[in-house]
């Protein structure tokens, strides 16, 4: 039974939104941490020119450090998010020569200043800020001594600058986003055709196709393609059998109902008594042989066309075979052969197997080796044990078969070469179906100096199975 287990096209789908969500979430943070990167050097480096524009505007009168804060370094500072500005300019001393800053500038910073530029992030009274400081040496003024430069502002235009930068980047995102979602469906319905173009040339194919398939596949659905022509091929070989078969048995039956219809006509136009009891009894024997190939058929049928290992048990092969063997001893068909047994194993020989079956398969060997021998042959059935396999034999030393026959003995209706004999065909065709449904290897081979032997091989149960 078929069931549905979702969409294909959904679950690539939520794969592709899966790994988009994942790659996409990465990529916000990176484009988060970028811009928050690209606002802080954008800041930074107006921190930078303003502090050098105010240190070339330091003039000295008197041997004092004045100094007229140029607009350049002003509108270098002022940005349109209105943050307060502030500096400081302090002497070789840490004095103040002009300042707006509110902060005071620590002895450390100041050191520290000295040997390098510096930066800072500091919060005063609730609000974020930002210094830069940098020493910047007189040379070529009047005194030798250097000042320091201390420039800042609040962290409100970075904060603005990142929050655009970011907001850029997810629009630009989200754009990506719909138009890769677009060209994934597309590319799911372009994928797919080759799938609904195999599926329409299957719905258009005629109930009594089972032709190949004349169809291109990419290369996911080689496999596919290829399965499917395997499975037409083994059906048409099914049907091409199963016609022969049917014609085959049509004319196995159509013989001996024609042989009892002439006899029945032949009997009805004498007025003899007897020769109505001679009929009678060519009728019942043709009755008979015509009641075993029925329900050989029968059995072939059912092991051929029904599944399932329901009625699978564990079993003792070796009772099985004594009781067959006894059952067909005391019919009139072995009276005048020598039907025995040879000594069989102590042990239960137990396998796991279907009784019906099995009984079917013992009846099958013996009646064909009763059927192909002449009267006086020795007949002999038995089991040896090897390892974990048991080996079920019957052979006889009756006329055998043509060796190039020996591989077609298990085709209906074959009955190597004989055609002198009331036998059907049908028995080692159904002990094959037999044998595979039980995964038994079998063979079977001439003997010397004549006779013939068939040999199953059936894998003993371990005591853990049992």
């Amino acid at each position: 039974m078929i069931e549905v287990d979702g969409s294909l096209k959904r679950r690539l789908a939520i794969w592709l939104l899966v790994t988009v969500s994942g790659l996409g979430t990465l990529l916000m943070i990176e484009a988060y941490l970028g811009a928050q990167r690209a606002a802080q050097r954008a800041y930074d480096s107006q921190l930078e020119a303003a502090a050098l524009t105010i240190a070339e505007s330091v003039q000295w009168r008197e041997g004092e450090p004045v100094l007229e804060i140029p607009a350049a370094a002003l509108q270098i500072l002022a940005t349109r998010h209105q943050e307060r500005v502030f500096y400081a300019v302090l002497d070789a001393d840490g004095r103040r020569i002009s300042a707006n800053l509110p902060l005071d500038i620590a002895e450390d910073d100041q050191h520290h200043v000295a040997r390098e530029p510096f930066w800072r992030d500091v919060t005063w009274r609730g609000e974020d800020w930002r210094l830069y400081g940098r020493e910047y040496d007189s040379a070529g003024w009047e005194t030798q001594d250097p000042v320091q430069i201390w420039v800042g502002h609040t962290m409100a235009g970075r904060r603005a600058l990142a929050g655009e930068l970011f907001e850029r980047a997810v629009t630009r995102f989200l754009a990506m986003v719909l138009l890769a979602g677009l060209l994934m469906l597309l590319a799911m319905r372009v994928a797919l055709t080759p799938m609904r173009r195999l599926r329409q040339l299957l719905r258009r194919r005629d109930a009594d196709d089972m032709g190949p398939l004349d169809a291109r596949v990419p290369e996911e659905l080689r496999e596919l393609a290829e399965t499917l022509d395997t499975l037409f091929s083994r059906q048409r070989d099914s049907r091409d059998a199963l016609l022969r078969f049917t014609a085959d048995a049509s004319h196995q039956l159509k013989t001996p109902l024609a042989g009892l219809q002439s006899t029945s006509e032949l009997a009805l136009a004498q007025d003899d008594p007897e020769t109505w009891r001679t009929a009678l009894v060519d009728v019942n024997e043709g009755a008979a042989r015509t009641s075993r190939l029925a329900s050989q058929l029968l059995s072939l049928a059912r092991l051929r066309h029904v599944g399932g290992d329901g009625d699978m048990t564990h079993l003792d092969l070796a009772a099985m075979l004594r009781e067959v063997t006894l059952d067909w001893a005391g019919r009139d068909a072995a009276r005048e052969h020598d039907l025995g047994l040879a000594e069989l194993p102590s042990a239960p020989v137990v396998i796991l197997g279907s009784s019906w079956a099995l009984r079917e398969l013992l009846g099958n060997l013996i009646d064909n080796a009763l059927t192909y021998t002449p009267a006086g042959s020795e007949i002999t059935l038995g089991i040896e044990i090897d390892t974990r396999v048991a080996t079920l034999y019957i052979e006889d030393d009756g006329p055998g078969v043509p060796a190039d026959l020996l591989e077609r003995l298990h085709h209906p209706f074959e009955r190597g070469g004989r055609q002198d004999t009331r036998g059907s065909g049908l028995g080692l065709a159904v002990v094959d179906s037999i044998a595979k449904r039980h995964g038994a290897a079998w063979q079977v081979s001439n003997r010397e100096p004549q006779g013939l032997r068939v040999t199953l091989r059936f894998t003993l149960s371990s005591p853990e199975e049992r």
